[in-house]
């Protein structure tokens, strides 16, 4: 495949029990084994429980809300315009701030399994259980 252009109706929206996730790009859409981009929306109140990606690098950017970012045991409060880099198979978990949704774009890289994602929970395991 030579590129495309992705449009907003090209996008996968997916709901999950912590918010909506739309595929920008994975490989079944855009043939890329490199990188796997999401439009990720957290609800309020809600949040990514902690997780992590074996195979995977991963940046959270961001682009509107607050969340609390946590990385392994060490957490951090994001807003607009700020990021993290997750290196592959690092425990982490992202939870809205306030009472607005937090838009964020999130990369992944390489792509994993057939789907370009690939997760394990960990929320219900400690030390994960206990930190929130």
């Amino acid at each position: 495949m030579s590129g495309r252009f992705i449009t907003k109706d090209d996008i996968v929206r997916e709901q999950f029990d912590w918010g909506e996730s739309g595929w920008v790009s994975r490989p079944e859409f855009t043939g890329s084994r490199a990188i796997c981009v999401m439009d990720v929306t957290l609800n309020p109140g809600g949040g990514h429980p902690f997780h992590r990606h074996p195979d995977q690098e991963e940046i959270i950017w961001v682009r509107e809300g607050r969340i609390e970012q946590w990385l392994e045991q060490d957490k951090h409060e994001l807003g607009p315009g700020e990021a993290v880099y997750i290196p592959k198979d690092v425990v982490h978990g992202s939870y809205t701030v306030g009472d607005q949704a937090a838009k964020l774009s999130v990369m992944l890289t390489p792509t994993a399994g057939e789907g370009g994602y690939e997760v394990i929970d960990v929320f219900e395991e400690e030390p994960w259980a206990s930190l929130r």
